[in-house]
């Protein structure tokens, strides 16, 4: 069985291409993610990401049509796959599991 464990960027990424559902593209996720979370994003670190995580199977890729705007070129979008969607949960059901875990009075 394939490795579900993300790290904090891949998480972030994988989340952004859910969010965008359909729109998911490398300019289009580091986008969103440097509007939501104020952070600073490079297209260096963007498309590895992007490239590692279909790798491992977390994300599946499809060119879009060509248009005048790219001089020709077409677009990559990107989905979350199966795989994906269950590392996703399994990410968030263990920061909720350790959230859950803290006593109360840490926080008063």
């Amino acid at each position: 069985m394939k490795k579900l464990q993300l790290g904090e960027f891949e998480e972030i990424v994988l989340l952004t291409v859910a969010i965008l559902h359909g729109e998911a593209y490398g300019v289009s996720v580091r986008k969103d993610i440097e509007t939501r979370l104020g952070r600073k994003v490079s297209v260096g670190a963007m498309q590895t990401a992007l490239r590692r995580m279909e790798q491992k199977g977390f994300l599946k890729s499809e060119f879009g049509e060509a248009t005048k705007e790219r001089g020709g070129k077409r677009k990559r979008y990107f989905t979350i796959t199966s795989f994906g969607k269950k590392a996703l949960q399994e990410a968030k059901d263990t920061r909720l599991q350790l959230w859950n875990a803290i006593p109360k009075v840490v926080f008063e």
